[in-house]
């Protein structure tokens, strides 16, 4: 089966380099695109003064996170939660610089470029020159937002993972029942199935008697036979008269 990570984080600001830091961490874990329940959260102090500017878009406060664990308090937490998985993220060059920015200051090995898969380019392909925002995408699937009156990590991870699933394909996709087709030994290519007539036709079930048996009775019981002249009913009363 098939697992994944879909991460969200919230940080006061943009840009871990100019100082910037995460302050909220929210991650749900997928197995087959499907949420198994399984989930990771935690409010990070991030050892600054948050700004007005960031505490209205997600409302965390310095109050809220003075007495939260640093984040190389929760790192090791963090990464055997995720494992070797794979992380989903909306604009997710954002998340992963705050993820790698951290991690390096703990001296934890990044987790790298090639482990994200990013919604928003996911959505912009799907989408193009349409709004590809969280919120647009979640309005476009039809997502409730009804729980989501400010940015959360852990809601919107929610979130993200109700639009993941539906740019993988939709829920139709997961709860396909249909049969899988048969794959080539040699190169793993799947074929499609090919029908078309059989080489030779199945031989009829009824005997010729009952054949003859079955013209009789239509053509004694019958008042309107035109129906049944491709069948031999009227072919029969003629070679009978």
């Amino acid at each position: 089966m098939a697992r994944e990570i879909v991460l969200d984080t919230e940080t006061t600001g943009f840009d871990p380099k100019t100082g910037d830091r995460l302050i909220e961490v929210g991650c749900i874990e997928l197995l087959d695109l499907l949420p198994t329940g399984r989930t990771f959260h935690r409010f990070v102090n991030p050892e600054r003064l948050i700004p007005p500017d960031a505490i209205r878009v997600h409302g965390i406060t310095d109050e809220k996170v003075k007495d939260a664990p640093k984040f190389h308090e929760i790192v090791d937490d963090l990464i055997e939660f995720i494992g070797d998985a794979p992380m989903i993220a909306h604009n997710a060059a954002f998340d992963r610089n705050f993820i790698d920015f951290e991690y390096a200051r703990c001296g934890r090995p990044i987790t790298g470029e090639a482990r994200w898969i990013d919604t928003l380019k996911l959505a912009q392909a799907r989408f193009p020159g349409m709004p590809n925002s969280l919120d647009a995408l979640c309005k476009r699937f039809k997502v409730s937002l009804v729980e989501r009156t400010l940015h959360g990590a852990l809601i919107d991870a929610r979130l993200l993972a109700e639009v993941y699933l539906e740019l993988r394909g939709g829920k139709e996709r997961v709860l396909d029942l249909s049969s899988t087709p048969a794959a080539s030994g040699a190169t793993g290519a799947v074929q499609a199935a090919a029908y078309g007539p059989r080489p030779r036709p199945l031989a009829p079930r009824s005997t010729p008697e009952e054949q003859a048996d079955h013209l009789a009775f239509l053509a004694e019981t019958l008042k309107d036979r035109s129906l049944w002249a491709a069948y031999g009913v009227g072919a029969d009363e003629e070679a009978a008269a």
